[in-house]
């Protein structure tokens, strides 16, 4: 809808290390994707600045400059990183400043969780998260890109399939008149809408027996709930990763914890490329039993050689004990890797 890869050579701007899904969907329309560099709080907007004002079709594969942003702006995938208030501002006013349209893809926004305080104990503040009033609850949360946007180039993308129910594969979009005029045309060419009995029972439970306050107290609900899987997993964290080989920074938002590994302590660092210690590790949480996903897989540029060795964990449905287990016998395969 916004992009023409054949024609136009069209290309998209993402964190560098971006939803799988997003640059599966890219590829066969031919639209490249370019990745902005992004650190604990996600896509820094100085460096989409300079991608913007650099930018050199000859040595972009004669790509155009990106005229499209994509991003997770709360709890991206994979990283779990949160853009805070100033930092999406700032993200805003670069696209203003070069004339980008953003889609905000916010699956995630409603999983703001309070800080982690350490020790794998839930806070005060996230047994208070379970209880606050929805006026509460609404105040709370970081500001939209979309409630930023002056100028209608901000579409925001939301989903209940992280909130009330994965299978329902049901979302909806927020954008201007003439954006929403276009995405239904579009719509009716590619998904025709999502499945009507999904729908229903969404309209059912959300509508009809939930009303604004009950859904609001069921996503206060979920948020305090999330705060307690993630303490556990970082609790784990704690006790079975080594600190000087594995970091983290505890998420703010959604439900992946993002691990970096310090692959120039490798004793084979000089002879093994990032990949090669990542298959590794890999390889050997398999043979463990425990799946952690390789950070490569989401690299925005395939052809570019990954910045960092990564995994991606997740804290959204496995228990406690097993979250705990996984851990340490990811520790375990790390102290392997690099002969520990």
């Amino acid at each position: 809808m916004l992009c023409d890869g054949r024609r136009r050579r069209d290309a998209l701007l993402t964190e560098e290390y971006t939803f799988s899904t997003a640059l599966e969907t890219a590829a066969p329309l031919g639209v490249a994707v370019f990745g902005v560099p992004a650190d604990a709080e996600g896509l820094r907007p100085d460096r989409l600045d300079d991608t913007l004002r650099g930018w050199d079709p000859a040595r972009r594969g004669g790509r155009t400059r990106p005229a499209v942003l994509y991003t997770v702006p709360s709890g991206q995938n994979p990283t779990g990183a949160t853009q805070g208030e100033a930092r999406r501002r700032a993200i805003y006013d670069v696209c203003r400043r070069h004339d980008v349209f953003v889609i905000e893809d916010e699956p995630y926004y409603f999983l703001q969780m309070p800080p982690y305080e350490g020790g794998g104990k839930s806070s005060s503040s996230v047994s208070a998260a379970a209880t606050t009033t929805p006026e509460a609850f609404l105040e709370g949360l970081i500001p939209s890109l979309l409630s930023m946007d002056t100028d209608g180039r901000v579409l925001r993308m939301d989903s209940f399939s992280k909130i009330a129910m994965p299978g329902a594969r049901v979302g909806w979009v927020t954008a201007s008149e003439q954006v929403v005029e276009r995405y239904i045309r579009h719509a009716e060419v590619a998904s025709q809408g999502p499945a009507g009995l999904s729908q229903l029972l969404l309209y059912k439970l959300v509508d009809e027996t939930w009303g604004h306050e009950g859904f609001l107290a069921w996503l206060a609900h979920l948020r305090a709930e999330y705060a307690r899987r993630r303490d556990a997993l970082l609790a784990a964290c704690d006790a079975y990763l080594p600190r000087d080989l594995v970091s983290w920074v505890p998420p703010r938002a959604g439900m992946f914890l993002w691990l970096q590994v310090d692959h120039t302590q490798h004793p084979q660092a000089g002879t093994k490329s990032i990949l090669e210690i990542e298959d590794d590790i890999f390889e050997s949480c398999i043979d463990k039993g425990v799946l952690a996903i390789r950070g490569s897989w989401f690299r925005a540029e395939r052809d570019v050689p990954p910045s960092g060795l990564f995994f991606r964990t997740t804290f959204a449905t496995a228990s406690e004990p097993d979250m705990a287990r996984a851990i340490q016998r990811f520790g375990a395969a790390v102290r392997e890797s690099f002969g520990r």
